[in-house]
């Protein structure tokens, strides 16, 4: 174990250590967040992520009533020393959720192999094996947190309504994963199933209505754009939080009088008289562009739904 090491992972190195030594057995309840928080002197948010990360090395489960459990078949030998009929597909999944429980932690500038590695107990050579670069192991992470929210089957029935679902799904991981939208490019794009998958879905939604291919590809794409772009500020603000402990809307409180003084002195008279109506957030922006973005859209179908 490093000194290196986040608290949370230091906490479930701890707790994987009794579960390989069979100090807790398969169905013994590990401590709740709670009990983390009590024993180690840690936050909630800590404590959550110490289960997730066992959660997510299949070590532990929920169990609805009962708690959090030691899963049935914990798997044997620690960190990097796993059963050698494990295939790489499996060896490389682990390494994934690993690299997101880090970059959702602490963004992705605090990812780097060697880091990983120590998570993970092994050498950052040995990840080498599994993935080429940290530059793969991004767009493996991207396709991973992508393929999280799943759309549904039987989407709803007017176009309009499935493309406002895709930007809400699409919204909905951004904020599970502020790194998320800074890791994309569509200039060079990250060729992932999860991602075009929600382009395939936006196309669909369009088909039949008039509109020719290279209009529907344009619209698909600039929607899927529109949320990533307003996304990318989701990292920054993060990291400003965390390391001011002052939110955005605290920031802007405290930016009052700065701003007052700018606007009051009739230097900005129609930015003056606008600003007293108007409650900015990020939901409030992205609402407003997508709407406006659709209404735009709906100008161009010529067929309508049926």
């Amino acid at each position: 174990m490093t000194e290196t090491q986040a608290p949370y992972a230091r906490i479930a190195a701890e707790l994987r250590g009794r579960i390989e030594r069979g100090e807790l057995r398969p169905g013994d309840r590990v401590p709740s967040t709670r009990a983390i928080t009590q024993r180690w002197g840690v936050a909630m948010a800590t404590a959550s992520k110490v289960l997730a990360l066992l959660g997510q090395e299949g070590l532990v489960r929920a169990v609805p009533g009962v708690g959090t459990v030691v899963a049935s078949r914990p798997a044997a030998g620690g960190p990097g020393r796993r059963p050698a009929a494990e295939d790489d597909t499996a060896q490389r999944a682990r390494i994934v959720r690993a690299a997101v429980v880090i970059a959702d932690a602490e963004g992705l500038a605090a990812l780097t192999m060697r880091r990983l590695g120590a998570e993970l107990g092994v050498s950052a050579m040995s990840l080498y094996r599994h993935v080429s670069s940290k530059e793969q192991l991004v767009v493996l992470m991207a396709d991973a947190v992508f393929g999280e929210q799943t759309l549904p089957d039987r989407p709803p029935p007017h176009w309009r309504e499935r493309l406002e679902l895709s930007a809400a799904l699409q919204w909905r991981l951004y904020r599970a994963h502020p790194w998320l939208a800074g890791a994309m490019n569509l200039n060079r794009p990250l060729l992932i199933p999860n991602g075009i998958r929600h382009i395939d879905w936006a196309l669909a939604a369009l088909d039949g209505l008039g509109l020719d291919d290279d209009t529907r590809m344009h619209a698909a794409v600039t929607l899927f754009g529109y949320v990533r772009g307003h996304a990318v500020d989701l990292q920054p603000e993060t990291d400003a939080a965390r390391t001011s402990g002052v939110s955005g809307q605290e920031w802007m409180r405290a930016q009052e009088t700065r701003l007052a003084a700018l606007v009051d002195g009739g230097a900005f008279p129609a930015f003056a008289a606008a600003r007293t109506g108007a409650a900015l957030s990020p939901e409030s922006l992205l609402q407003h562009g997508l709407t406006t973005l659709l209404d735009g859209l709906a100008t161009r179908i010529t067929t309508p739904p049926n």
